[in-house]
């Protein structure tokens, strides 16, 4: 298992990128090994496996009124395991005990540099770069124990990818959500009610932010059901495209 960067024009098709293997992590000075594949040939894990994830829920407006509720003044936090951290191509497993798992299309920020009491001005200053995110959820789990622990934190219930793209303005990006190629969610960063900043000074002030975790900043509306046989697609603007097969535990 190694770290590496994607390279080739945004442009080009996928089969038609390299990854060069980077001597050691990403969160210093890169240098390279000098090793390089084509990208088919390189089975992509997710790209962090983080210390935490950190959720923020109801953060668009349509989202919020299609789960029945205006949205909250401040963000409302909650974490996911970092077991529950997939890669793309990766399987998202049905728990026996739930009937209703629904996709959740998010962006995620990946910190670069730990954050603590950070203010909103210099939020960004920590970030790595951005993904995609598929904050996987049990609905039926999540009305009946009244919060989210169980049900956003099984096992396979957070896929992340396809990979990190540093070098990237996400305020205003299109983020849609395909289910078997039929498009549920279409949306827009731009329409998050605590943008970037606010929740990373927000949730710094709670709780220390190292490198590598992993921020979810919230789903446009449209979330709906996955069930077995499923294949899920998060493609966001300017990052790519998280794919995973749905199947049961």
């Amino acid at each position: 298992m190694l770290w590496g960067t994607v390279e080739g024009p945004a442009d080009a098709p996928l089969d038609a990128l390299t990854v060069a293997a980077i001597d050691g992590h990403p969160f210093a000075s890169i240098s390279f090994t000098g090793e390089r594949w084509a990208l088919p040939d390189v089975r992509l894990l997710s790209p962090i496996l983080p210390s935490k994830v950190v959720a923020v829920g109801k953060n668009y407006l349509d989202h919020a009124r299609e789960m029945g509720g205006e949205a909250p003044a401040t963000p409302v936090i909650f974490l996911k395991p970092s077991t529950s951290v997939i890669g793309t191509g990766d399987t998202i497993r049905l728990p026996p005990d739930s009937v209703r798992v629904d996709h959740e299309g998010e962006l995620a920020v990946v910190i670069g540099r730990p954050a603590r009491d950070v203010s909103r001005e210099n939020a960004m200053a920590h970030v790595l770069g951005y993904t995609a995110a598929n904050d996987v959820t049990a609905r039926d789990q999540q009305k009946a124990d009244g919060q989210f622990t169980r049900a956003k934190g099984h096992d396979s219930f957070c896929p992340i990818g396809p990979w990190i793209e540093t070098v990237l303005d996400p305020r205003d990006l299109r983020l849609a959500a395909r289910v078997n190629g039929e498009v549920r969610q279409d949306g827009r960063t731009s329409q998050m009610i605590h943008d970037i900043p606010t929740l990373i000074a927000f949730m710094s002030a709670v709780m220390t932010l190292l490198p590598g975790d992993v921020i979810l900043t919230g789903t446009p509306a449209g979330v709906g059901p996955i069930t077995d046989g499923d294949t899920v697609t998060i493609e966001i603007e300017g990052i790519g495209e998280l794919t995973n097969p749905v199947r049961p535990k």
